[in-house]
């Protein structure tokens, strides 16, 4: 069929819309424009406005509470214990308490939220005409006036309860974000200014595990060492060496250049820590006669002739010594634990 077979009144220029809308042969089809509104029974009747209000709010109070049990599950289950959920089978309980509690503390906002906006909020269909991105001045004034409009019929308002609820569980949901670094670790407390020497500590050889006397420090040895009682089948055993690692090295007294180090020390035998005050490294090469020690990994050289300082390299501060003596059976033991922290520099260190 051709168009001179179609009948004048169904072509494009000659069909009209309901709404005023003519079509042409530019824009055959016509904006049909929108359906009449249909009010919903909230709108009016305030009873089931009321009901669906307590709705809202019990879903925000719901996640408020997922909220709460979810940082009450964090602190007082153990993280090893099991339980059995239909049908998945044993679970860990605290993975299970925290997602389930978490999950419905989420759930609930976005419910509540968007219950509230289907039944309370309007739904007046609104047309609008596309503008350029650059807004004139009347179209902003438009839109503040429109978004006033729309607060105003959201009735966030005049419905406190809603309003205050929904507060309550969106400031309480990140809460559960901040638990969760507490899972990065244990908090390190002072544990890094400290380390397993102390007073009456035996210094034992580590390739030897024998206590030491001072005959078996030899003049330019270096001799490593750990604390009485450590020992490698330990659970802690690579926490604890890591800061108690020591380094002996025997100097003739009339070489020790610094006086405290001196003091520390007994018969010219000083004892240094091992790690590495750069990246925490261990060092392990001794120069005999200049009493330089060497980090393998950076090249930090201490002079262990002159309280440990750095005289090369990335280090930030000398090797922290510990004070050394002999005991009653004549075996070198520790006269407390190290005066500062070992290893590299901490945030929290002053």
């Amino acid at each position: 069929m051709s168009s001179q077979d179609i009948p004048e009144e169904n072509l494009p220029a000659a069909r009209e819309t309901a709404h005023g809308e003519v079509a042409d042969e530019k824009h055959p089809f016509a904006d049909p424009g929108l359906p009449p509104h249909e009010h919903r029974v909230q709108d009016i009747d305030e009873r089931a406005a009321k009901r669906s209000e307590r709705s809202v709010a019990f879903l925000f109070t719901l996640s408020m509470l997922a909220t709460v049990g979810f940082i009450a599950s964090f602190v007082a289950i153990d993280h090893e214990k099991s339980v059995y959920v239909f049908p998945i089978g044993h679970i860990n309980a605290l993975n299970f308490a925290l997602g389930l509690t978490l999950g419905v503390a989420l759930f609930c906002i976005g419910a509540g939220a968007v219950h509230w906006a289907r039944t309370l909020m309007s739904d007046v269909e609104v047309a609008d005409e596309r503008h350029p991105i650059a807004a004139s001045p009347e179209v902003r004034a438009k839109v503040h006036a429109d978004f006033k409009q729309g607060a105003k019929e959201s009735a966030i308002g005049r419905r406190k309860l809603i309003r205050n609820t929904m507060f309550g569980a969106v400031a309480l949901v990140p809460l559960s974000g901040v638990v969760l670094l507490r899972d990065l670790g244990p908090l390190p407390e002072d544990k890094l200014r400290h380390t397993l020497w102390s007073k009456g500590k035996l210094l034992v050889n580590m390739n030897t595990n024998e206590p030491l006397r001072p005959s078996d420090v030899a003049v330019g040895s270096l001799t490593f060492a750990k604390p009485e009682g450590l020992e490698e089948h330990d659970e802690e055993f690579q926490n604890e060496i890591a800061k108690a690692a020591l380094m002996i090295v025997r100097i003739q007294p009339d070489n020790i250049k610094d006086k405290r180090e001196l003091e520390w020390s007994h018969e010219g035998i000083v004892a240094y820590s091992k790690i590495c005050t750069h990246v925490g490294c261990p060092i392990s090469l001794y120069e005999q006669q200049t009493h330089h020690v060497l980090c393998p990994c950076h090249q930090s050289t201490f002079d262990l002739s002159d309280g440990a300082r750095v005289i090369f390299g990335p280090a930030g501060h000398a090797l922290p010594q510990l004070r050394i003596g002999v005991n009653d059976e004549g075996y070198l033991e520790a006269h407390g634990d190290f005066e500062e922290p070992v290893g590299p520099a901490f945030w929290e260190r002053g």
